[in-house]
């Protein structure tokens, strides 16, 4: 007897430590240690995948208990019951939201108590109805939607069939005015400017040219100015009198708005003249002696008496106190053949050349 007492008290020893250590880990392990606990019943309709006894209940996040008890409703097939253990000083109320959520790689699944105001009031433990749907994970969600889709194509088959034979029909309509189509197309985009841009052509004046010697060169510093115009000649489009449709002419442009393609052509011919004491532009020089004051009157092609090209300028010439020491008025036109660009853009020519050179020996001569 004496020699077996050790070995008992040894094996006595063991077990309580194991025992022990088995009750600190369950301790840790549900977070509640010895503290006051309450036992809430919770209501799911549906299944509850992998929800164990023993798995954690957190409310807002925070762990507050665990699952004491899950068991089948004898009465309901489709609900399960279970009891959850909380902490006492844990705020469920009896509109608390109840569900189920799955943590982690693997989705363990958890019991989540959220938010509540109304009080639970004494009396039998409180029972919490979980929110429909709770126990699906993501998997199972996503299969009762594809049921669901399913269902709604197999009640409306009859009618996408015949939605897709009219798509058919439609793109077999489509294939056979392909071309008419793009007519229509073609035509929308003229009438309304969009599309591709169209290439445009781009034509320019010539400065007078083969101008006599000077004899007389340009007295002081001469400026010209951009030329005024009515805002109807601030363009770069061929103006026609009277004014109509000229399909030769949608791609026409001038390589410049006409008061400036004007103003750099007339500096041109003055270099031309006298290259030592040509004038510059307003905003190439200071304050300067005179300026070349001109204001673009006409610019178009007249259409009644046969196309010409007319021309009209009045130009004035005021010294630095603003003072017109001269003032003239120059017209020239010149006649041409079909109504197309390049005989037009000829005769335009023809008809600046001979008001550049009119135009360069009166302010010679009036300075």
């Amino acid at each position: 007897m004496e020699t077996r007492a050790p070995f008992v008290l040894i094996g006595a020893f063991v077990l309580a430590a194991i025992v022990a250590v088995f009750g600190f880990v369950y301790w840790l392990n549900n977070t509640g240690g010895l503290g006051p606990r309450t036992a809430y019943h919770v209501q799911f309709e549906g299944s509850v995948p992998g929800l164990l006894v023993g798995a954690a209940v957190l409310f807002n996040g925070i762990r507050v208990g665990e699952v004491a008890e899950l068991s089948l409703a004898a009465d309901a097939p489709r609900r399960v019951n279970a009891t959850i253990s909380v902490a006492s000083t844990t705020p469920v109320r009896a509109d608390t939201r109840v569900g189920l959520e799955f943590q982690g790689l693997t989705g363990v699944p958890v019991i989540a108590l959220e938010g509540g105001g109304q009080q639970v009031g004494a009396g039998p433990v409180p029972t919490l109805i979980a929110e429909p749907g709770a126990g699906q994970s993501m998997t199972q969600a996503a299969r009762e939607a594809l049921r669901r889709v399913d269902s709604v194509l197999a009640e409306n088959s009859e009618p996408l069939k015949d939605t897709i034979a009219n798509f058919r029909t439609f793109s077999e309509g489509l294939a056979r005015n392909t071309g008419k189509l793009d007519g229509i197309v073609a035509g929308l985009e003229k009438m309304t400017g969009v599309g591709a841009p169209t290439q445009r052509i781009t034509y320019d004046l010539s400065a007078p040219q083969n101008l006599a010697p000077a004899n007389r060169p340009i007295k002081g510093q001469l400026a010209i100015p951009e030329p005024t115009a009515v805002a109807m000649l601030e363009t770069q489009r061929m103006l026609f009198s009277p004014t109509g449709e000229y399909p030769n002419f949608v791609d026409f442009l001038w390589a410049d708005s006409i008061p400036k393609l004007l103003q750099v052509r007339l500096i041109d011919g003055f270099e031309n003249y006298d290259l030592a004491h040509a004038p510059l532009r307003v905003a190439d020089m200071g304050q300067a002696d005179f300026q070349l004051m001109i204001d673009v009157r006409r610019f178009r092609v007249a259409v009644d008496a046969g196309p010409a090209a007319e021309i009209e300028l009045s130009a004035r010439i005021v010294d630095k106190n603003g003072k017109v020491i001269a003032s003239r008025l120059f017209h020239d036109s010149e006649k041409f053949g079909e109504i197309e660009p390049r005989p037009s853009v000829a005769a335009f020519n023809e008809a600046f050349g001979r008001i550049a050179k009119d135009m360069i020996g009166w302010t010679v001569q009036s300075l």
